[in-house]
């Protein structure tokens, strides 16, 4: 097999400490690159619907919630990972842009409702078909059955993080 960046870094290791197990490195590495090549074919795949990785993030999660496609701020913030100072700041942006609304809550009369509007669920459709587009051409060059082997394993690496 052909050998790559990861491969060097590793073999110059092995030249100054050759006593290192260099295994995790090749790993993490290969996962760092690989996630940096999918991170930067999403952003232009996002751009080209006039919105950014953060955007897409809080579109696809209120997608993937099912009909009527709406979020409280702190579920929302839950699903990604965020604090409610960065989801806020987010929902301002795609609520002036119209791809979100805002409305009070129907059971907490202190709350609010995010909801996907048509123009965003339309863009959020548009987009996950060109990202995923993408990170199947990163992943062209093995066959189905290592796809999902490498899914595999790499769920399986996740249990112990």
């Amino acid at each position: 097999m052909e050998k790559d960046g990861v491969d060097r870094i590793v073999e110059q290791w092995r030249q100054e400490r050759p006593e290192l197990d260099t295994t995790a490195m090749e790993v993490f590495g290969r996962i760092y690159r690989l996630a940096s090549a999918a991170a930067g074919v999403a952003d232009e795949a996002y751009g080209r619907f006039g919105i950014a990785r953060a955007d897409f993030d809080v579109l696809a999660t209120l997608r993937r919630s099912g009909a009527p496609y709406e979020l409280s701020p702190s579920a929302l913030a839950g699903w990604m990972m965020l604090s409610s100072g960065g989801t806020t700041a987010r929902l301002d942006r795609l609520e002036k842009a119209g791809l979100v609304g805002r409305r009070p809550s129907d059971t907490d009369r202190r709350g609010v409702v995010v909801r996907l509007t048509d123009k965003g669920r339309e863009i959020v459709d548009q987009a996950v078909g060109a990202g995923l587009s993408e990170q199947q051409r990163l992943l062209r060059h093995m066959e189905p059955a290592e796809v999902k082997r490498l899914s595999e394993l790499l769920r399986k690496a996740l249990r112990s993080s």
